[in-house]
């Protein structure tokens, strides 16, 4: 008999009804889609980290794990030192740019036979490696991103710089150019901001970070693993503030859309309350008819949140082609919970005040 009564209540007032499903869909979507981009992003830049193959980093005293964070502050002839260490197979510089005309994204300046020593070197869609100083590398997702063809022009750093090659994605950046020449445009002769260093074997990485760890002791030394468990959204300074941030805002809104929605309710439907309270109707029962009509409308907000996030990732994908959004089943929970949680908080105080009614004052209520 209740179900029934919940219901029609619901289909009564269809504004209402979708209104409020409508928040909790948005309250949702913006949580999954929030933490889905930002894990997306550092996950996607770990990958490509990863995907270079190296066994260790070396990078300046003192800097952020974070790639992009400082300007090429090595030297250049460290390179060599490292290369004279036992176990050590092959050692490649480069050189970030941190580009923010149009988008943010880092351009690597790479030294293209060591890059290939280490790495395995480049698979090519199509064209090949640097023929000429103002030559760039792209990737495949940037040359879709971008309708970019071998031999077209990218203005990059105030220069044009030709399209010599379109490489699979998954190796560090989306663009690379000749090591020399980013040096030269950022002022950095002879400096490198990163080595990367290949081992003969993967299982003499730790005693091969140990020596340069006793070379270099004030450097940031890192073995690949260890870079890949620092890139967490929990590692980064900030992000997961935002996350927390985000989220707060999503689940108040979704709360408040709530706790209006079933204020209202209960203002509109003071004689039926009375009504029913008159018939023998407890406390009991009519706070479980709202918080009943909340969990309702909150699960169907859910389904639509999870619907429209999948929906809007689509879309920026297909705006923004190089816009990594992961979607994960564990934030798809913890959205659906946190929408849940706010909307009972939310109903149960609108749901208290019909409990509390009094039922002649509920049937003299016009």
């Amino acid at each position: 008999m209740d179900n029934k009564l919940i219901i029609s209540n619901i289909l009564h007032r269809p504004i209402r009804t979708v209104v409020s499903a409508l928040a909790v869909a948005i309250e949702v979507a913006m949580v999954i889609l929030v933490v889905g981009l930002c894990h997306g992003m550092v996950n996607d830049s770990a990958r490509r980290v990863e995907g270079v193959g190296a066994d260790i980093l070396v990078r300046p005293p003192g800097s952020s794990f974070m790639m992009g964070m400082g300007e090429a502050p090595m030297s250049i002839k460290i390179g060599d030192r490292l290369r004279e260490l036992p176990r050590v197979l092959a050692v490649a510089p480069t050189v970030v740019h941190v580009n923010s005309v149009q988008s943010l994204d880092l351009i690597y300046g790479i030294d293209l036979a060591s890059f290939n020593a280490v790495s395995g070197g480049f698979v090519y869609h199509s064209g090949g490696p640097f023929q000429a100083s103002y030559d760039i590398l792209v990737d495949d997702i940037y040359a879709h991103a971008h309708h970019s063809k071998v031999g077209q022009t990218i203005n990059l750093m105030n220069h044009d710089f030709r399209i010599c090659g379109i490489v699979e994605h998954g190796k560090l950046a989306r663009r690379f150019i000749p090591l020399a020449t980013l040096q030269d445009l950022m002022g950095a002769q002879d400096k490198a901001t990163t080595f990367f260093i290949k081992c003969t074997d993967p299982a003499y990485t730790q005693q091969t970070t140990d020596a340069i760890k006793t070379l270099m002791p004030t450097y940031t030394i890192l073995p690949m693993k260890e870079y890949m468990d620092l890139m967490t959204s929990n590692n980064l300074p900030g992000l997961n503030y935002f996350i927390t941030v985000m989220i707060g805002l999503a689940v108040g809104i979704g709360f408040l859309i709530i706790f209006l929605s079933m204020y209202t309710t209960i203002t509109e439907r003071t004689r039926e309350i009375g009504i029913l309270k008159s018939l023998g109707a407890s406390k009991v029962y009519v706070i479980s008819v709202i918080m009943k009509e909340a969990v309702l409308l909150t699960s169907v907000g859910i389904i639509a949140g999870f619907i429209g996030s999948i929906i809007l990732r689509k879309i920026l994908i297909g705006i923004f082609p190089t816009l990594p959004v992961e979607l994960t089943w564990d934030w798809r929970l913890y959205a659906a919970c946190l929408a849940l949680v706010g909307s009972v908080v939310g109903a149960f105080y609108p749901a208290l005040r019909a409990a509390r009614l009094d039922p002649v004052d509920a049937l003299a209520y016009e």
